[in-house]
């Protein structure tokens, strides 16, 4: 798609709208050479593939001004110091997930989806109408970094676990693979979250060094062949309903850019984003499917382990907000926009879908 196809597609170049002649003109004469720092590996090809959406959207809008050099971790940053490298100019944007930058800024969680909060969908919503988009670059741009939301994982699942879970006591002493602000719930219930590299997750189940281990969701996770050494899958994600991932960009180099082409990059997001959400909800079904014909054994999370967490998390954002304004103010946004996105998923969402599942189930 040219450019000029593309402002008028998505409403942008229509007479008498947001981009006007001397814009398109000023945008013809600007060449964006950009470096990304990807957080996720090629062979993880969803995640890393909304980098190569978004880049390959942005040239072809562009007509080619826009060129994004993709770097996957380790050439220019590691996994987790993506921000760091767009924050300090060694990067001029990365693809993320905010919430590990946690360390820094625990508010940045709500930019990525947080234990027990929205789904993919009402996540968007929140970042794209409900304000939670502006708040966000509140807390980025101390930072100098503005943030476009382009991917979205949808649920994940709650993990591989060596050894079945029937209560509560079944996580005393638990040794699990678990980020963030679900490391500190699940300490709640007296388990031990491990940092564990992706690559050696495996091993450390295999070898015992963890009982446990999250990861993303099927389509992710027979890549790293868990069945054999944790056969246990368990479900819902409840630590991860969404995993929303972003475009992170330095805001000096934002701000030099014509509003033609920020328009430009802002669908280029948004295209990514619908691409990497749409397919995760196709591959999942198959690879949850072979999954299970392989060894792995599906397990819900019984409910008193469930209503246990639950509380472990609303007392660990209590506290965590005690101390920090800024989560405070992104935390009680957020849980308002998850009250009345669940007020009406129970009213239409919910029974609508849970109809049909038991129905799929009769056959």
């Amino acid at each position: 798609m040219k450019r000029r196809e593309f402002l008028r597609a998505t409403g942008l170049g229509v007479a008498g709208g947001a981009i006007a002649a001397p814009a398109i003109a000023q945008a013809a004469s600007t060449k964006v050479r950009w470096k990304l720092t990807s957080s996720f590996p090629a062979s993880f090809d969803l995640l890393y593939g909304g980098a190569r959406d978004f880049a390959q959207a942005a040239r072809d809008a562009s007509d080619g001004l826009i060129d994004i050099e993709i770097h996957p971790p380790g050439e220019i940053a590691g996994a987790v110091d993506a921000l760091e490298a767009v924050r300090d100019g060694r990067a001029d944007c990365a693809l993320t997930a905010l919430n590990y930058w946690w360390g820094v800024e625990p508010a940045l969680i709500f930019a990525t989806g947080v234990p027990f909060g929205m789904n993919a969908r009402q996540h968007a919503a929140f970042i794209n109408r409900g304000g939670g988009g502006d708040l966000i670059d509140e807390v980025l741009a101390g930072h100098n970094i503005v943030a476009l939301l382009a991917g979205d994982t949808g649920c994940e699942m709650g993990g591989w676990f060596r050894n079945d879970v029937k209560s509560v006591a079944d996580f005393q002493g638990l040794k699990i693979r678990i980020a963030g602000i679900a490391g500190k719930i699940v300490q709640r219930l007296g388990a031990k979250p491990v940092a564990v590299a992706r690559a050696d997750i495996t091993a450390a189940l295999q070898s015992g060094a963890l009982d446990a281990a999250t990861w993303v969701s099927p389509a992710d996770d027979e890549k790293l062949d868990l069945a054999k050494a944790a056969p246990n899958y368990f479900y819902p994600g409840w630590h991860q309903p969404s995993l929303a991932i972003h475009i992170a960009i330095n805001s000096a180099k934002w701000n030099e850019l014509p509003k033609s082409l920020q328009a430009i990059l802002k669908q280029s997001a948004a295209l990514a984003h619908t691409r990497m959400l749409a397919a995760y909800d196709t591959l999942n079904p198959a690879a949850v499917r072979r999954l299970v014909e392989g060894g792995a054994h599906l397990r819900a999370f019984p409910p008193d382990v469930m209503e246990s967490l639950w509380q472990a998390a609303n007392d660990v954002y209590r506290e965590t907000a005690s101390d920090d304004p800024k989560f405070q103010r992104l935390h009680d946004a957020y849980m308002a926009a998850r009250n009345d996105q669940y007020l009406w998923w129970q009213v239409a969402e919910y029974p609508f879908d849970n109809f049909v599942i038991r129905q799929r189930a009769k056959g």
